[in-house]
């Protein structure tokens, strides 16, 4: 790749053999990021590279009466202008499981930033002002927005003719998927309550507001195919989508990861690449692209915004009777991961908690909203917030204290699940919620110092809004269940390849696998793994491309189970391969070498009980162990479409999250002053990681709790705040103190029993901001984000 700079290279990782699972080892990139000479992709360069740049439609529905790119064409410095028309195959849609989402948009646009017209010029000025040239005449259609008008009669079809899978089993064409859940009589159940709370629900439009925006690099290579350098969470899914519009087998669409600044799902889907790789074939140089943050906010999907109905009951002694929930999604015009989040949200809707009578619904639209899919908790999210307030309502109803009644009604190891699966490894719910209730309270009047008030600890911060006055403390809690990994059948494996040799008289590993490390530590745990399943202090990361077979998506928290799982596996068979060698070469030197149990620790064949038998550099020598393997956790199963029934998910997470919190009732200003959080991770391969996973995924939840939305416009369907003056996140100043007890009680059927933790902390700290603040102001509120004329009623 001539005349490239700053690509992925290599990470070497020394440590000594100590450095393996179970230890805080630092991150290869760590040092690197916090200094800023990390290379993102939006930092990469070719010396002759053009720029690319995407016209978006201003209307959200719409048919395209014509588009006119001469002007734009006529313009110096322009090299291409792509339309539709111009799409290389007859394949000119794309997606995650439905290929509905059009390359560029063709006869009407479905939501307000969809592609139409692509540009690469020799400046990015350039582009953006061609592609603003563009002529684009719209025929505007009525919009359908929510389910009343996604399902009423004569409803316009969001997508005509629908032929996928999950169009024979809905009952109307603008639902995506539906799943309903029924086990045992709610109705039955219902009688039997003498306590009933209902409640309606409504979840925010959420972004995963990454800081690195969407980029890339494309190359045209001499062999007719393209080198595609890209920040994206699955390296392989971009693949199996690129190459069929680009008409290229995929051994010509050479994939590598390059630095990514966050992710949280939102790069699970194609952005950019298809675009770059299209320009770099037409113009036959290398294009680049980089969103700005307003593209960025139409470039990628959001959280799925919902509306969720719930009805509980409970004996008079607070044992939970029965449950009645229907959970409507908005998955926007394009399906993306809502079969997926369905799934989640109607198999996760009942909560940590035994209820044997359930009445469960969930579906997702089609809308002309702006297209929703993977964001971290994945549809577990708004079912939390939901069944969590509903918790409180009853424990209120009854009498009781908010904790104990979930620990009364909380799962554990062999409670049977509303779909039938029954819960095989440790489900602690009851003992998170005790440590998270006994960890120490924050003082009060913390703003209090000898100078007067600290504003910076009261509701509305350095705004000095206030000096304490009207400012009330509330407490709440609230605790979630999250699947881990792929589930309902998908065919959840990962890659690695894995070598041994020596260098230097020294034995080094070297892992080569295609996980996207979008900074969940994956590249630091690899090297963990391998040091301790090679005995070896050396170890090389490759970087993820598509040479090696597919390592899946970094979401599903599934990373370190599955991924992890499949280079522990490679290793062990490495391992064997250099026992195997050293008993040919010096078996007959010593009985150990048939009779004991043979490891590798510090670069040396040891018997279990400590006896060095000798130098892993003498055994290897000159040869090379290199091996490639797949590795998959126990299969999974569809959820049955008309009962819910099945064991769709592999494996269960649980985190507890306390929420201090001092709100301005007067202002209607929020301070969140404590976030606490239990959570148990079966292993801490790395503890020190696992402590910053838990308090990122709780800063997420407190976002969408108090600030984050994005706001669509019910009549135009066009998004409103598509930036980060007017769309929220937290900040240094927002996130608060978050204590972290992290309990370890091992799930057997995972390599070192380790739980995936990525998402389930994002799940229980916004109810636990929401509950809080009822506790300090009284008010039901019933939707996130709170904001202050939710508060102060004005």
């Amino acid at each position: 790749m001539s005349g490239v700079t700053r690509t992925p290279t290599h990470l070497t990782q020394g440590g000594a053999t100590d450095a393996g699972i179970g230890a805080s080892t630092l991150r290869p990139d760590g040092t690197l990021k916090v200094t800023g000479e990390f290379a993102y992709s939006s930092d990469l360069w070719h010396e002759d590279m053009l720029w690319g740049f995407t016209l978006r439609s201003t209307v959200a529905h719409a048919e395209i009466v014509s588009i006119d790119t001469s002007e734009a064409l006529a313009q110096s410095g322009v090299y291409a202008v792509l339309t539709y028309d111009d799409l290389p195959t007859e394949v000119k849609n794309y997606g995650l499981e439905i290929q509905d989402t059009p390359v560029l948009a063709h006869g009407k646009v479905r939501h307000h930033g969809e592609p139409v017209a692509l540009v690469a010029a020799d400046h990015p000025e350039t582009a953006r002002r061609a592609a603003a040239k563009i002529k684009v005449e719209y025929a505007e259609l009525p919009v359908v927005t929510d389910e009343e008008s996604a399902t009423r009669e004569g409803a316009p079809l969001v997508h005509e003719n629908r032929t996928d899978y999950h169009a024979g089993h809905v009952p109307h064409p603008n639902i995506v998927h539906r799943q309903p859940i029924v086990r045992g009589d709610a109705e039955a159940a219902a009688r039997r309550a003498d306590v009933i709370v209902t409640g309606e629900y409504v979840f925010g439009m959420q972004d995963q507001a990454f800081l690195g925006p969407e980029s890339g690099l494309a190359v045209p290579a001499e062999d007719g195919g393209v080198d595609l350098y890209v920040a994206t969470q699955w390296l392989h899914s971009d693949l199996r989508q690129i190459a069929p519009v680009l008409g290229l087998p995929e051994g010509k669409v050479r994939m590598t990861l390059s630095g990514v600044g966050g992710a949280f799902g939102g790069r699970e889907d194609l952005s950019m690449q298809i675009h770059g790789c299209l320009l770099a074939l037409r113009t036959g140089k290398p294009v680049k692209i980089v969103y700005n943050r307003f593209e960025s906010f139409f470039g990628h999907v959001h959280r799925h915004p919902a509306r969720l109905w719930y009805e509980h009951g409970a004996t008079k002694d607070g044992k939970l009777t029965h449950m009645k929930c229907r959970i409507v999604l908005d998955g926007g015009a394009y399906a993306s991961a809502s079969p997926a989040v369905v799934g989640n949200a109607s198999s996760l809707s009942v909560g940590p908690y035994v209820v044997e009578d359930v009445d469960i619904e969930a579906i997702a639209l089609y809308t002309n909203n702006p297209p929703c899919g993977a964001m971290r908790g994945f549809g577990a999210v708004q079912a939390c917030f939901a069944y969590e307030a509903q918790m409180d309502k009853l424990a209120k109803k009854l009498g009781m204290d908010p904790v104990e009644f979930r620990q009364l009604n909380a799962m554990e190891q062999g409670t049977l699940l509303p779909t039938g699966q029954v819960v095989d490894s440790p489900a602690p719910v009851a003992e998170l919620l005790r440590r998270v209730k006994a960890m120490p309270l924050p003082p009060e009047n913390q703003w209090e110092t000898t100078e007067g008030a600290d504003v910076r600890a009261l509701p509305g911060g350095l705004s000095n809004t206030t000096h304490g006055e009207d400012v009330v403390r509330g407490i709440g809690y609230a605790v979630g269940i999250k699947n881990v990994g792929f589930s309902e059948g998908f065919d959840d494996y990962s890659t690695a390849r894995v070598r041994m040799e020596v260098v230097g008289g020294v034995p080094v590993a070297t892992v080569h696998t295609a996980m996207a490390e979008v900074g969940q530590g994956g590249v630091t745990v690899h090297a963990q793994i391998a040091r301790t399943e090679l005995g070896v202090d050396q170890v090389t990361i490759h970087p993820a491309d598509t040479r090696v077979g597919s390592a899946g998506s970094t979401s599903a928290s599934r990373q370190t189970y599955v991924t992890g799982g499949a280079v522990k596996n490679t290793c062990e068979h490495v391992r064997e391969q250099v026992l195997e060698l050293g008993r040919r070469k010096f078996g007959t030197y010593h009985p150990a070498w048939a009779t004991a149990e043979l490891l590798l620790e510090g670069g040396k064949v040891v018997t279990d009980g400590g006896e060095v038998l000798a130098d892993v550099a003498d055994v290897l020598e000159d040869e090379a162990i290199d091996l490639e393997l797949e590795w998959r956790h126990r299969p999974t199963e569809p959820f049955d479409l008309r009962t819910g029934q099945g064991n769709g998910h592999v494996q269960y997470s649980f985190a507890a999250h306390r929420a201090v919190v001092e709100v301005d009732t007067a202002l209607g200003l929020v301070k969140v002053v404590e976030l606490a959080c239990a959570q148990d991770v079966g292993k801490a391969l790395n503890p020190l990681s696992v402590v910053g996973q838990i308090q990122g995924g709780t800063t997420q939840g407190l976002g969408v709790a108090v600030m984050e939305e994005i706001i669509v416009d019910p009549k135009t369907a066009k998004v409103r705040n598509p930036s980060f003056t007017d769309y929220l996140i937290p900040t240094i100043l927002d996130t608060p103190t978050i204590p972290v007890d992290v309990l370890e009680l091992a799930d057997e059927h995972a390599p070192y029993g380790l739980r995936g933790i990525g998402e389930a902390p994002t799940l229980s700290s916004t109810p636990a901001v929401l509950a809080a603040i009822r506790n300090a102001t009284g008010l039901e509120l019933n939707r996130t984000p709170v904001r202050p004329e939710h508060l102060t009623g004005t």
